[in-house]
């Protein structure tokens, strides 16, 4: 984990935002209430290890998808660069432009890299009520893969399944 960035821990609510997916179209957490919502905070789009994460949850989208998840990926990058990517990279899922002012929401997530003007790496995972359930920062090196995105989201299903 990287000392110097502190995220907000399970149990906390989730901080509501609106940020853009184009030039032209935004995108709010508070308008995916009622589903588990998981947010990708990486540093840059064409960073190699971002590009290696962001194909493999395209890969896994159709899982997250059938445990109801709901994929948003977020980073300090400008919409049009998000574009670029999606279109060579084949991203389906949102990508969001965390800028004007950059770093704003990543910030509110306890993710923010200032002195690099960066989004940290880190997962968080939202139950349908709005609480984090899942928040992680892992090093900029590292792919954190899937396996704690399934496992969370797996919970919530199964919780929310069992439930009246």
């Amino acid at each position: 984990m990287d000392e110097h960035l502190v995220p907000l821990r399970p149990g906390a609510a989730a901080p509501d935002f609106t940020l853009r997916r184009t030039l032209w179209q935004t995108l709010s957490l508070h308008r995916l209430a009622g589903q588990p919502i998981i947010l990708a905070f990486f540093p840059s789009a064409f960073e190699p290890v971002s590009r290696e994460q962001l194909m493999l949850y395209q890969e896994y989208l159709p899982q997250f998808e059938a445990l109801h998840g709901q994929l948003l990926g977020i980073s300090a990058d400008y919409v049009w660069c998000h574009a670029a990517f999606c279109r060579e990279a084949g991203i389906e899922f949102p990508l969001l432009a965390d800028t004007p002012p950059r770093g704003r929401v990543s910030q509110l997530y306890g993710v923010y890299r200032r002195p690099e003007d960066a989004t940290g790496r880190a997962l968080f995972v939202i139950d349908s009520s709005g609480i984090i359930r899942f928040g992680e920062v892992y090093p900029d090196l590292l792919n954190p893969g899937v396996d704690d995105v399934l496992t969370v989201l797996e919970y919530l299903h199964a919780h929310n399944a069992s439930s009246p």
